[in-house]
């Protein structure tokens, strides 16, 4: 489509893109006027037209309607009046009794009731609007009918085909407008069976890949559908007729085996279409690609696609027709590309390349937008289209192009900049509508944007004398809406007294309104706001009032009562005197209906019978005028089994139960209401819900968090993702914890809307010297809102005034190529998909790639060198030489040897930087072994390379004091001398000159006089003889230089002898961890690693000292308190034995030996804590009861005490001794083991019963149990 009054250049780009930035850069733009919605203000502010409706630029007709209608609405003040252009001429539209044109509108009607035929009105039609102020344009709207050919007639002859052999049946379908769906049918419409091996290409023929026997029929039609009119055409059909070499017999075809075994020539793949080994397509952004690639060959071919030089896009490519077509809905430039279709069967391959060119119609950057501007006022009115090619930008002023136009006064005031036009010190009377048409070859954009010119006395907008009521300590806003031209400056006042309010409490926004941020009674009174421009000034009241605020001080609280008792909760409140407050109740969210049963006074709500009915949740709601407050409780009626309520009561809390009958209601866009009935709470109030969700798509059967809620609710408002499948379900938790998931919803699926969310770490960084990546987060699935998920990513040069660059991806990275080395670029993002796209991101600054310095420090030298460092100079290099991100300048160090003869070191290489951009740097170069000699060279860094090395320098550190001692050990070899041994230094830092050790006496706490040593370097012993035995020195070793006394090694002599034998053992190990073994406990050890090639390299020595033994187990026979028990209970057997031969002596009754040994059976156990046997049980008259059970009494216990007889068969003989006269009469009783059963008694005698004494006094069993 042709630009709008042809196409003009405007210059040469660049120089317009200079002096536009130049000239933005010397004047201040105002803000353009916003005119408000009021209808006063509407009523009376002039405004150039504007379109509002229009048709289609691509506008087809179906020829059987009566009317054509060709839509153009405009609004404007004076109302716009409209004319039109056909083919670009001008339309007289009261010479054609036909068109009409509807009032206060530019619609035009065309009607054909009386004759005539559309196609008479096919043409390309523009509308224009005109009031005085202005002229707009519509779109060109090409109007066309839609046309429905019939097929040519013609005779077919048959095909003749040899079986195995590749087919075409051409359809070329009429012409239509719009184009048809074509599809196969035989004579009875059944669609044409199609499959690998047969199928409908692109352009509607029907392509056999191999031809089989079943394939010969004589009814192949092809049909168009034209959906404008809903007509069918059906092409004459093809008789098909396949040639076989071998008979064919139907009952033998089989899948496996389609020629029934018969023999056909297998042929390799070849292209039926597209013909030859390349193609080209060219489609434009945003259209659908359509690429396809049918081969023939027996076997049929499998059909494969690549891209070269990356993969395809696996969210945007479709397979259809059999892997034979491509399909990527929305084009973008990164599909541009060379794709690639390859066609095998077993006797080989073939490919077909495709080179794939996207071109853009124009597409809107920055489209301009009307401009209202008061008198002497700047602005400007900007233009930005992107296409491929690039599109040319023309301006037009009321439909004429602008550099066409008369020159007139105010045409000085407008500058027009390639796709800007500036104004500057706009007048009166330069109102007008500006088009900008921005076209290339495939198409083009349309749009007006009108400046207004507009001088307007302030006006107040809001209702007048307004009072507000607010609560105390709320942040209050009061509003003053107003309008002029030029904008009025705005202030408020407070009684009419004193210097407009703002700061502070106060703060006056650019729209009028007043906030005061913490309202107090002080703030009451009346306000004034007052609006002034040139033109005059406006003003308007507010009195403002502040109340206290409305509370309840006393809310309901949850309640657990028996079915049939009372239930009150209370609810008292507190409130400003002046507003009157209404008192609500609610039950489950919905309005109480109190009744007869239920009584309500000022400050309660009581049931005096509770039911079933009545649980839930009861909430109380006090309303002012102004504000409102709420408590809610939950009532829970107990069922019958608590009817006790002492039984009630020991109840502990429990989780409650989940909820149930979860319901969806009042769905829209990105919220649903979701209802559910609360479990029981199980004796403990239910104090929050937890929603979660699922959805199927992403991350099916995992239940997400979503939100919680109060306990006190159970219908909520859910904000949900677009394009997401939902189920709910909700979890309840008290204080015990959470109850079981409820059952699920039913599921619910938000619409699709475009994204939201901007990628989030956006970056631009370089891989290569010649190329920035541009990289970032994806969004999350639940961001995406909506499918085919894309991304627009912007970038140019930072500073460059250069135009936007993007590209549309589905990735998340895009390399920006064939950049220079490290520059930078201002980089923007913006998520889309296909219901539109997201807000922008931020700009962010990136970095094109780095390249190795160009440049090295030079120059580089030592000043002045110590012993352990040295001061370093040298020549900067020019930072733009960096190619990169300067990091530092990085300097490479080594020890080449040292000064002391035969001391092998190591030349390991270490490196320290210095980061410094002064015209002459320096460094200290720090921790050096002193007496060495060193070699380094410097090199500049960036983030990824380094420069080739500067100069080499050397230099020598000067010498040092020593290092300690390698070792320093101390035996006592004697008992009246010390044996003092060390090593030379490992590191000795310079030349030795000997060695001095300084020691003085240990008594306690106290020090005698220092004594001093000095020796030759080649001596490391000396003996130390001792005053006397028992004295104690601590020594102080270290080694001499030049320059003085080097680092002091620290021993003292031991307390005894024994410990005076240490001894050195060295361990030679492979790598860390090493462990120690056969060390003695409780004693000191020093501990040094270090190198046995290089003495040099050694460890600082580490001192530690082992624990001490103990013994975990005690003897318990050497314990007192054991060998007391013992002897203890020796004594008490001791005594018994005696006491058993004295009555025996006397003639006195005693147990028999079985008693005896449940007796010590009873000690012994006594002593272990065990319980007793059963022989061991005592009567309830304190004797015991003697039961000798076979199993576990040995022989020896059944044998009676000497002096009895036994009989031979084995009953007791009666005796002096005989136990029988123990009992209460007759013979003893014994078991069929022949234990003794029964209780011992003493017999009575007349004789001994004298007095009130018992018999049993001196019964030996009583005397034992006396003891015992």
């Amino acid at each position: 489509m042709r630009a709008v009054g042809g196409r003009e250049m405007l210059g040469k780009v660049g120089h317009a893109a200079l002096t536009l930035l130049s000239l933005l850069l010397l004047w201040q733009e105002a803000a353009a006027i916003e005119v408000p919605l009021d209808p006063k203000i509407q009523q009376d502010l002039k405004q150039p037209p504007t379109i509002i409706k229009q048709s289609v630029k691509d506008y087809i007709v179906d020829p059987r309607d009566n009317t054509i209608i060709i839509e153009c609405e405009a609004k404007g003040n004076p109302v716009p009046t409209f004319s039109w252009r056909r083919s670009g001429r001008l339309f007289n539209i009261g010479k054609d009794p036909r068109v009409t044109m509807r009032k206060r509108s530019g619609t035009l009607e065309v009607g054909f009731r009386s004759g005539g035929r559309p196609e008479d009105y096919e043409g390309e039609y523009q509308c224009f609007a005109t009031n005085e102020l202005g002229v707009a344009l519509s779109n060109k709207i090409l109007l066309r009918v839609s046309k429905a050919p019939l097929w040519p007639k013609e005779v077919l002859a048959p095909v003749p085909v040899t079986e195995g052999s590749p087919l075409v049946l051409p359809c070329n379908p009429p012409p239509g407008l719009p184009p048809p769906l074509i599809f196969w049918m035989d004579s009875n419409m059944i669609p044409i069976h199609q499959d690998r091996r047969v199928s409908m290409g692109l352009n509607g023929d029907l392509y056999f890949s191999n031809v089989l026997v079943q394939d010969a029929q004589n009814d192949y039609s092809c049909n168009a559908r034209f959906n404008f009119t809903y007509t069918i055409q059906q092409k004459n059909p093809f008789n098909l007729k396949v040639q076989t070499t071998e008979p064919y017999n139907d009952t033998s075809y089989n899948a496996s085996d389609p020629f029934g075994g018969r023999k056909v020539a297998e042929t390799p793949p070849s292209f039926l279409s597209p013909e030859g080994s390349g193609s080209s397509k060219m489609v434009l952004r945003d259209e659908r690609l359509l690429l396809e690639c049918i081969a023939a060959g027996l076997p049929t071919p499998s059909i494969k696609w690549f891209k070269r030089g990356g993969d395809l896009p696996a969210q945007k490519v479709k397979f259809e027709n059999f892997n034979k077509t491509l399909k990527i809905l929305s084009v973008s430039e990164e599909d541009a590309g060379e794709y690639v279709c390859m066609a095998d069967n077993r006797l080989g391959s073939i490919r077909h390349s495709i080179d794939v060119q996207v071109k853009a119609a124009p597409y809107w950057l920055d489209k301009p937008t009307n401009l209202v501007l008061a008198p002497e006022e700047n602005g400007r009115l900007v233009c930005r289209a992107n296409g491929n090619p690039k599109p040319n930008i023309q301006w037009l002023m009321n439909g004429e192009p602008i550099n066409k136009i008369t020159e007139t006064p105010t045409s000085a005031n407008r500058e027009v900049l390639g796709d800007t036009i500036l104004f500057r010190g706009v007048q009166i009377g330069s109102s007008a509508v500006y088009q900008c048409n921005a076209s290339n070859q495939h198409g083009y954009l349309l749009a007006n944007a009108f400046v207004s010119v507009l001088d307007m006395a302030p006006r107040m907008l809001g209702p007048k004398n307004q009072l507000i009521k607010v609560i105390m300590n709320n942040r209050t806003f009061l509003n003053c809406p107003f309008f002029g031209s030029p904008l009025p400056e705005l202030r408020w006042f407070k009684n009419g007294q004193g210097s407009g309010l703002d700061g502070g409490q106060y703060r006056v926004y650019v729209n009028g309104t007043l906030e005061i941020k913490r309202a107090r009674k002080e703030d009451e009174g009346i306000y004034t706001c007052v609006a002034n421009n040139m033109l005059g000034n406006a003003e308007n009241q507010v009195q403002l009032e502040v109340k206290e605020p409305t509370r309840i001080i006393q809310a309901p609280t949850h309640q657990s009562v028996l079915r049939g008792s009372k239930a009150s909760f209370h609810c008292k409140v507190v409130s400003d005197p002046s507003l009157p407050t209404k008192v609500t109740w609610t039950k489950d969210g919905e309005r109480l209906d109190l009744g007869w049963r239920l009584k309500k006074d000022e400050e309660s709500l009581t049931i005096p019978s509770v039911s079933e009915n009545d649980e839930g949740i009861y909430t109380c709601t006090v309303k002012s005028e102004i504000d409102q407050d709420s408590a809610s409780a939950r009532l829970t009626v107990l069922e019958d089994a608590f009817l006790n309520p002492s039984v009630f009561s020991a109840l502990p809390p429990d989780r409650p139960d989940p909820p149930i009958d979860l319901d969806l209601s009042d769905p829209s866009a990105r919220s649903v209401r979701l209802t559910w009935i609360p479990g029981n709470d199980r004796r403990s109030p239910v104090t929050e819900f937890l929603v979660q969700f699922e959805e199927n798509r992403w991350e099916p059967g995992r239940w997400q968090d979503l939100s919680s809620f109060p306990g006190d609710l159970n219908s909520v408002i859910l904000q949900l993702a677009p394009n997401v499948n939902y189920q709910f379900r909700v979890i309840a938790r008290n204080s015990v914890g959470r109850s079981q998931p409820s059952q699920p919803s039913p599921r619910y699926k938000t619409t699709a809307a475009p994204p939201d969310a901007i990628p989030r770490d956006l970056r631009g960084w370089g891989s290569d010297k010649d190329n920035m990546e541009i990289t970032w987060e994806p969004l999350r699935d639940l961001e995406k809102n909506g499918p085919n998920l894309q991304y627009n990513v912007w970038w140019r040069r930072k500073d460059s005034g250069d135009d936007w660059t993007n590209v549309t991806t589905s990735e998340t990275k895009y390399v920006v190529r064939y950049t220079e080395t490290y520059v930078p670029y201002e980089i923007k993002i913006q998520a889309r998909n296909e219901l539109g796209s997201g807000p922008e991101s931020n700009i962010v600054i990136g970095y094109s790639g780095e390249d190795k310095p160009a440049d090295s420090p030079s120059e580089l030298r030592v000043l002045k060198v110590g012993s352990t460092r040295a001061n370093i100079h040298w020549k900067p290099v020019d930072l733009s030489s960096v190619q990169g991100e300067f990091k530092e300048y990085r300097l490479y160090y080594w020890r080449e040897s040292s000064l002391v003869p035969g001391l092998v070191v190591s030349k390991e290489k270490k490196t320290t930087g210095f980061y410094t951009t002064v015209p002459e740097p320096s460094g200290i170069l720090k921790d050096l072994v002193p007496y060495s000699k060193y070699k380094m060279f410097m090199v500049v860094a960036n983030s990824r390379f380094e420069s080739l090395p500067s100069n080499s320098v050397e230099f020598t550190t000067a010498e040092g004091v020593p290092d300690a001692p390698r070792f320093f050990r101390i035996n006592r070899r004697s008992l009246d001398t010390l044996y003092l041994e060390w090593d030379k230094p490992l590191e000795p830092n310079g030349i030795l000159i000997g060695y001095q050790l300084v020691y003085q006496r240990v008594n306690g706490s106290r020090l005698g006089p220092q004594q001093i040593e000095t020796f030759r370097p080649n001596v490391t012993h000396f003996i130390l003889r001792l005053p006397d035995r028992s004295a104690r020195y601590k020594f102080n070793l270290s080694a001499l230089t030049q320059v003085g006394t080097g680092e002091v090694y620290a021993e003292e002599s031991p307390h005894f002898t024994n410990e005076g034998n240490k001894t050195v053992t060295v361990e030679e190990v492979k790598q860390p961890p090493v462990n120690l073994k056969a060390l003695i406990a409780g004693e000191k050890y020093h501990l040094r690693v270090y190198s046995q090639e290089l003495n040099s390299v050694s460890s600082k020595s580490v001192t530690f000292k082992t624990k001490a033994a103990h013994i975990d187990q005690v003897d318990i026979a050497t314990q007192g308190w054991f060998i007391g028990l013992m002897c203890a209970i020796a004594l008490i057997i001791l005594i018994l034995l005696i006491v058993c031969f004295i009555k025996r002596s006397r003639g006195g009754k005693y147990p028999s030996p079985g008693f005896l040994t449940g007796f010590t059976k009873y000690l012994v156990r006594d002593k272990k804590d065990l319980p007793l046997d059963p022989v061991d049980q005592k009567d309830q008259d304190g004797s015991f009861d003697y039961q000798n059970e076979n199993e576990n009494s040995s022989d020896e216990d059944n044998k009676p005490l000497q002096g009895s007889q036994t009989s031979l068969d084995g009953n007791v003989k009666e005796s002096d001794d005989s136990l029988v006269d123990y009992g209460e009469g007759g013979d003893g009783q014994f078991n069929e083991d022949g234990s003794f059963i029964g209780q011992y008694t003493v017999k009575k005698d007349k004789d001994e019963t004298e007095g009130n004494e018992s018999s049993e006094a001196t019964s030996p069993v009583n005397a034992i149990y006396s003891l015992a």
